[in-house]
């Protein structure tokens, strides 16, 4: 676990060292660097409202930057997207609405002057803070490296040459979610395995603990499409798919984000965002009636989240 944890975390500060460089971009350098800050608000309020409502207020924050570089044949593609929000709504705590780390690197290189790469990819995702299972608020159901996600994988990469579109396609890819809390690995959380429970001296206990890291060996698809489609609007989407070969392989874990930005001025964006999730190994909060009464457990579902924001931004 600990040399995992090396291997993250020089991950982590070797992206980062590449994301963060300022854009001073000339056209005969090697490397095009650049990024986008961002704050965004949200706020909603009601006095003798009749049709009722209840007062809001959230904010969030965007850091999203690139470090590509290309010489010759040879492309090296680092990304670094975070971002983290929260949202206090009538007398309810303040809690959060995004919590994202994103790094990102593939190293490519080009076949016979095509649009084609032979490419690897390490991908990283996890969270900043801690999550509950709302309304309740004093059970964790995640934080940092529970879960988290470390991908690398093998295989072709098409690269339109307007840079709008690439779609990567791996055939060999070796995924390991991380769960670093024993409580949650303990319960089989995010698919690894569950503690084994048993009663010694009529003491019912742990006789075995939970795995903290699971494995997984299969095919991964990403798609991206990144464009200004009218003047000041920008749509981006982003599409990971990952199959296990070994076990379950039609169960296809399906990661869709889509943005679309209007820029008003200089300064002053409005966006629209969506992300859809499924994973069968993340069970979700559910209720379901059963001969008139509510039956409330967990279950496999697909996970949905949209925002409308309006903030401040600044690219670099």
């Amino acid at each position: 676990m600990k040399k995992n944890t090396l291997i993250i975390s020089a991950l982590l500060i070797s992206s980062s060292c590449f994301a963060q460089q300022p854009d001073t971009v000339k056209r005969d350098t090697l490397w095009h660097t650049g990024g986008i800050v961002g704050v965004n608000f949200g706020q909603a309020s009601f006095t003798n409202w009749a049709a009722g409502g209840e007062n809001s207020l959230s904010i969030g924050a965007i850091f999203s930057a690139f470090a590509n570089y290309k010489h010759k044949n040879i492309t090296w593609d680092n990304t670094l997207d975070l971002g983290y929000g929260m949202i206090q709504s009538g007398s309810a705590p303040l809690r959060k609405n995004e919590d994202k780390i994103d790094i990102a690197t593939k190293l490519g290189q080009r076949i016979n002057h095509s649009d084609w790469y032979s490419a690897e990819l390490v991908n990283f995702k996890s969270q900043f803070a801690d999550g509950y299972n709302y309304p309740n608020d004093s059970v964790v159901i995640s934080h940092f490296m529970a879960p988290g996600y470390l991908l690398g994988a093998w295989g072709m990469d098409y690269k339109s040459q307007d840079k709008t579109i690439s779609l990567f396609i791996s055939p060999l890819t070796y995924k390991m979610t991380f769960v670093n809390d024993q409580r949650l690995a303990n319960a089989g959380a995010y698919g690894v395995k569950p503690a084994i429970y048993d009663t010694v001296n009529g003491v019912y206990g742990i006789r075995e603990n939970g795995d903290m890291l699971l494995t997984e060996f299969g095919a991964y698809i990403k798609f991206t499409f990144k464009k200004d489609i009218f003047k000041n609007v920008n749509f981006a989407t982003k599409l990971e798919l990952f199959s296990n070969y070994l076990k379950n392989p039609q169960d296809i874990v399906v990661n869709w984000e889509n943005i679309l930005g209007l820029k008003v001025n200089k300064y002053l964006t409005t966006t629209i965002s969506t992300v859809m999730i499924y994973d069968e190994k993340v069970p979700v909060p559910v209720k379901r009636v059963e001969n008139g009464v509510t039956v409330y457990g967990t279950g496999p579902r697909v996970q949905f989240k949209e925002v409308l924001a309006v903030g401040l931004s600044v690219k670099f």
